[in-house]
């Protein structure tokens, strides 16, 4: 977890119990802020001084206010405790994704310039439907879905590499790499964002072939599923749990405005809406991606669509940690259905 992330979700925390701005008063921690250690206060306090985290500890404080003061949440009641989720990953098949829970009750998703809402391996999102936990990580995807396309990639990237670094001793095949070597190919592969020019034509045809086959093995799962397996397919990637929570942040973007949403349950969510399909194909682009797209009508029975996209990337640089797959929202959150405004 990145000090930025740690500095955001602890200040909103802060935020919500009054007083003056962090900066401006004695680093103590606050005995209602718990799971906090030691080593990670002095991360946050000697973090938000820094001018690159200023405008984030700003808008981090001011969601903690308004959360303090919003009907919809404490009515400015200041809080016995905030507990800190921190880095660890809730237990079992926890939907949503709580950073802050205010007096054992109100829990909160910390969401500052990202527009991600899911963080799985592909195999958990397009076999198993973010469903039955997190898991292990999965084998890599690529040599699971386009085995042929990935060796090929290796090879050219094999050669690319040998004429730059004569010296070094790689295996034929990719699936026989070390970690040493992986963390070794990744860093030269990285050195420029965009892919040599020789090995170009090979990675466009991993790309197109592991997004087709990523999208057909989700429709694939959706299909072969319980009855209303797509809709619950939707609420999760949505972050749509069994309990209401709130998302506190701002928004991906130069200027983007404070996000203060109250997420709907499943039951909040039927109320207002009818869920009528989900869409999945494959996603043209510089990476493997599958875009999805769900419709819906509400009580007048007016359509109503929310889209995102999936990139299926390496996890750590070129040929390093095995592919994940990132589920981004690219509808704006407060245009999503069941997001609602935090009053």
């Amino acid at each position: 977890m990145s000090v930025t992330t740690k500095l955001t979700e602890i200040v909103t925390g802060l935020g919500m119990l009054g007083g003056d701005h962090p900066t401006r008063t004695l680093p103590a921690l606050p005995g209602e802020l718990r799971n906090v250690d030691p080593e990670t206060w002095s991360q946050v306090v000697n973090a938000w001084d820094e001018p690159s985290h200023r405008v984030l500890v700003d808008s981090a404080l001011t969601n903690g206010r308004f959360f303090a003061d919003a009907t919809d949440a404490l009515r400015g009641r200041r809080p016995l405790s905030i507990e800190w989720t921190g880095p660890q990953r809730s237990p079992g098949d926890e939907v949503a994704p709580v950073d802050l829970r205010i007096d054992h009750v109100y829990l909160v998703s910390c969401k500052y310039l990202s527009k991600i809402t899911v963080n799985a391996s592909p195999s958990h999102l397009f076999d198993r439907l973010l469903t039955g936990g997190h898991g292990r990580r999965s084998a890599d995807w690529y040599s699971e879905v386009a085995p042929a396309e990935h060796e090929r990639l290796w090879a050219r990237a094999r050669e690319w590499l040998s004429d730059r670094q004569p010296d070094m001793v790689l295996s034929p095949s990719v699936g026989d790499l070390s970690k040493a070597d992986r963390r070794a190919v990744g860093k030269l592969l990285s050195v420029d964002r965009q892919w040599p020019e020789e090995l170009r034509p090979s990675y466009a045809a991993l790309c197109a072939v592991v997004a087709d086959r990523s999208a057909t093995r989700w429709s694939e799962s959706v299909a072969d599923a319980s009855s209303g397996a797509a809709e619950s397919m939707l609420w999760r990637l949505l972050r749509i749990g069994s309990a209401p929570y709130f998302v506190l942040g701002v928004g991906s973007g130069v200027g983007a405005p404070p996000l203060r949403l109250r997420v709907a349950s499943p039951w909040d969510w039927r109320q207002h809406y009818t869920f009528r399909r989900l869409d999945l194909g494959p996603l043209e682009g510089g990476q493997p991606m599958v875009e999805w797209a769900a419709t819906l009508t509400d009580r007048s029975n007016a359509p109503i669509e929310v889209r995102g996209h999936v990139e299926i990337r390496w996890s750590h640089g070129r040929f390093s940690g095995p592919p994940e797959a990132k589920v981004y929202l690219d509808t704006p959150f407060t245009e999503v259905p069941g997001y609602w405004p935090l009053r």
